[in-house]
């Protein structure tokens, strides 16, 4: 389902205003450095996911993830100071594993290519393509001869 542009331009202006927020507002030790990568409204603009991303290891993401659920009434309230809507939509805050995803998939990449180029596939001539004729063979040659000369 597509998003709409006011669901994006929303999404965009919170995570902007959020991410000010946290680096100048916010002065709790357990939300440490997070980036905010995107956010995903709701078409009712009632919910904003928020995914963020942060370096370390699981215990401390559960640490940021709690300081982020602490900080949360705060930041709903200067959002509601700073972006004129109607309604102040509630903040969900989520980590975003997007980007250990993305690091799986080029960390593959890279495995296949080092493999190949340990390991290279040899043709038997270099200008076969599998499945073709070998060279200088015809398509007459590889008819069956049934023994008539006409």
């Amino acid at each position: 389902m597509a998003r709409g542009i006011r669901q994006e331009r929303v999404g965009e202006e919170i995570r902007q205003e959020l991410a000010t927020l946290l680096a100048r507002e916010v002065h709790d030790p357990g939300i440490g450095f997070v980036t905010l990568t995107r956010t995903k409204v709701s078409p009712d603009l009632q919910l904003v996911r928020v995914f963020y991303t942060m370096m370390g290891d699981e215990r401390s993401r559960r640490e940021t993830q709690r300081a982020l659920e602490r900080a949360t009434a705060f930041l709903r309230r200067q959002i509601g100071l700073r972006i004129r809507l109607r309604r102040v939509p509630e903040l969900r805050f989520e980590f975003d594993r997007s980007i250990e995803h993305q690091d799986r998939i080029e960390q593959l990449l890279i495995d296949i290519a080092e493999e190949r180029r340990l390991h290279p596939i040899v043709d038997d001539e270099p200008g076969d393509a599998p499945g073709a004729e070998p060279s200088g063979a015809t398509a007459a040659d590889a008819r069956p001869d049934d023994g008539d000369p006409s």
